[in-house]
């Protein structure tokens, strides 16, 4: 009986897509990118992240190769919106092409996930959704988030040239999507582009970016963080045309009362929005402890320094976090008492919990925008941290770090960017399969959501399996480079590119086989345990 009782609430849990509450519809816009100059990282690495946390998005990775292309050739673009709901399939969204635009005459090869992350040059792009001004929205516009991380990836080499192209684009054919950042880098820096549409029926957008600098670290958690903007300091600052404009025929900044804030222009209610400040202070207060920032305060700087060099595990610790250790752990308030008497957190405990749960155990917020949320969430789809290397040759530079679903019961694996092909079951999409062997998002989504449902006991389990496989392909991944290197040092790049791709999708069979393994263990040797 109890194991009948887990297998209903884990039937739950696995079409919970198909039953959405309202916070969870809200929830499913939320992701996480931070972001690491190279003076700051470890290696010497620049990063950008993102953790796609939504119940829509579709949750397969793909190499799109690089092409050639004929003049007068089109490049066709899409709206992306909610499907209508079938009873039975998983909630995801629908592209509806809206229009075309003229295709350059070389594009680049990219690794094409729901939103694009990576391309063959060490160009990187993680994304995070801010909404903005309502009254900014416009679906004049032929270009949406998604669309505007493929063109660039597509056309561009330098975040610079990047930022660059996609003012000139969005001038010319429009933004149709909400507030988004775009969190831009390259092999030696790295840019937030914050853009929202020009207002009801117009064209255009309007946007600011702001370089971190080099031996600083920043993030965006769905709130717009560009304040104060210097046109003048071409190094660290480029904005629309209309930037100032807009803001005042809008009566959003008076220039005589108050200096001009891009966030508090266009996005104000992003500024007191908790989930998205709490998750800024935590970024800050892993890798920054020393700074002391308050976990309350509205505004945290736009970027700091790191305590210590940042490297690529200190990414993945911090993208695995939920607060653990903190007042604002959603598990301290349950509780049990154990053999001795003393009060103890109740293994049933889970910071993962839904919103139905969450009222269940009243428990304070939800998992939504206004309400309390942690960096991981049950509902990340897939996660990326993207390095780009300039001691590197783009062919090895070029490294994404794969995660699917929740980051915190799941494992990183080493994609390069210019492999020529990846895992069949990570090129399924497990929205379009519903439940499968043949997608791999299903054996890490099984696994976290076996998990969640005891994890102060599972989280150990889950660990056994994911910290020596985890350790392994960083270790690994070293001497692969060191091998690739020597082939491309001797002008054999096919072998290498072979190599690495070789690599890639070793790397990503292992981790698949032990997600289902993980799973089956944890379903069959604690039977009468939950």
């Amino acid at each position: 009986m109890k194991k009948l009782a887990l297998m209903l609430a884990l039937a739950v849990s696995c079409t919970a897509f198909a039953q959405i509450t309202p916070d969870e519809e809200i929830a499913g816009m939320e992701c996480t990118s931070i972001t690491v100059g190279r003076l700051a990282s470890k290696d010497g690495s620049v990063m950008t992240s993102h953790t796609d946390d939504s119940h829509r998005s579709r949750t397969n990775i793909w190499v799109e190769p690089a092409k050639d292309h004929q003049k007068g050739e089109m490049q066709k673009l899409y709206l992306r919106r909610w499907a209508p709901k079938v009873e039975g399939k998983m909630p995801r969204y629908e592209n509806i092409e809206i229009g075309e635009i003229p295709q350059v005459a070389h594009t680049y090869q990219f690794f094409n996930t729901a939103y694009p992350c990576m391309n063959e040059k060490q160009l990187a792009i993680g994304e995070s959704t801010f909404g903005g001004r309502a009254e900014l929205k416009s679906d004049k516009g032929l270009i949406d988030c998604q669309r505007l991380c493929m063109l660039l990836l597509q056309r561009c080499s330098t975040a610079r040239e990047a930022i660059k192209t996609a003012g000139e684009l969005l001038k010319k054919y429009g933004w149709n999507d909400a507030g988004e950042c775009l969190t831009i880098a390259d092999k030696n820096e790295v840019w937030h582009l914050e853009i929202m549409g020009p207002g009801k029926d117009k064209i255009g957008a309007v946007w600011a970016a702001q370089r971190v600098p080099d031996d600083h670290i920043s993030v965006n958690a769905n709130a717009s963080r560009i304040c104060e903007i210097d046109l003048k300091n071409k190094d660290y600052f480029m904005a629309s045309d209309n930037v100032y404009s807009l803001a005042e025929e809008n009566g959003w900044w008076d220039k005589k009362k108050e200096p001009f804030r891009f966030a508090y222009a266009y996005a104000p209610e992003t500024r007191t929005m908790l989930a998205c400040r709490r998750r800024e202070w935590r970024v800050f207060d892993l890798l920054a402890p020393s700074l002391k920032l308050d976990p309350n305060a509205e505004n945290y700087p736009f970027s700091v320094k790191p305590d210590s060099l940042v490297s690529v595990e200190d990414m993945m610790r911090v993208f695995k976090d939920y607060y653990e250790g903190t007042e604002y752990d959603m598990r301290k308030t349950l509780t049990v008492t154990d053999k001795e008497g003393k009060t103890v957190m109740s293994p049933l405990a889970n910071p993962f919990m839904k919103a139905d749960e969450l009222a269940l155990h009243k428990i304070n917020g939800g998992w939504h925008a206004r309400g309390e949320r942690s960096i991981a969430v049950h509902f990340t789809v897939y996660a990326t941290i993207l390095q780009c290397r300039n001691w590197l040759p783009d062919e090895v530079g070029a490294l994404c770090w794969f995660d699917l679903d929740n980051v915190a019961s799941s494992i990183y694996v080493p994609f390069y960017a210019n492999v020529t092909d990846l895992p069949t079951t990570y090129k399924t999409c497990g929205r379009e399969t519903g439940f499968s062997r043949k997608a791999a998002w299903w054996a890490f989504n099984r696994l976290g959501t076996i998990a969640a449902k005891r994890w102060g006991d599972m989280r150990h389990v889950v660990d056994a399996f994911w910290v020596p496989l985890q350790k392994g392909f960083i270790d690994e991944h070293y001497d692969i480079e060191k091998r690739a290197l020597q082939l491309l040092k001797e002008g054999k790049r096919d072998e290498a590119i072979k190599m690495l791709t070789d690599f890639s999708n070793s790397c990503g069979n292992q981790a698949v086989n032990k997600a289902w393994e993980a799973g089956d263990y944890i379903w069959t040797n604690f039977d009468g345990q939950w």
